[in-house]
């Protein structure tokens, strides 16, 4: 019987404690929540922060990875060309001319830009 003596029974100051309990409990995954998009935020500005932005411009050089790889190996590039940008369409198509003259149209997303020198070969006469 001694245990019932010390059991507190009073309604109204368990209720105004769980309550404030349960407003701790909603204020801390309020604070978690903002705390995650803040975090993310600054995540993805640190990750798009090193992506190059890649604007092309007519007659601009590129090369061009075409996915296609017929003979693969460790060592083949996957890059061909240098192709020359003919024009560009909108949301980052290219329309790229090889050696031939054929034109040809590719996503924006699929070249880089070509930093070398073009020599076609060379024509010396005698």
């Amino acid at each position: 019987m001694w245990a019932l003596k010390k059991l507190n029974l009073e309604w109204d100051v368990a209720t105004n404690l769980r309550v404030a309990q349960l407003n701790e409990l909603d204020e801390f995954r309020y604070h978690a929540y903002t705390n995650s998009f803040l975090y993310k935020e600054n995540m993805m500005y640190l990750h798009d922060k090193y992506i190059p932005n890649k604007e092309f411009k007519e007659g601009d050089l590129v090369l061009f990875n075409s996915r296609l790889r017929m003979f693969p190996g460790k060592l083949k590039s996957k890059w061909s060309g240098p192709f020359e940008v003919v024009s560009v369409a909108p949301f980052g198509a290219l329309d790229l001319n090889n050696k031939n003259d054929e034109v040809f149209r590719v996503s924006g997303h699929r070249v880089k830009h070509y930093m070398g020198k073009v020599d076609y070969g060379h024509v010396v006469e005698e």
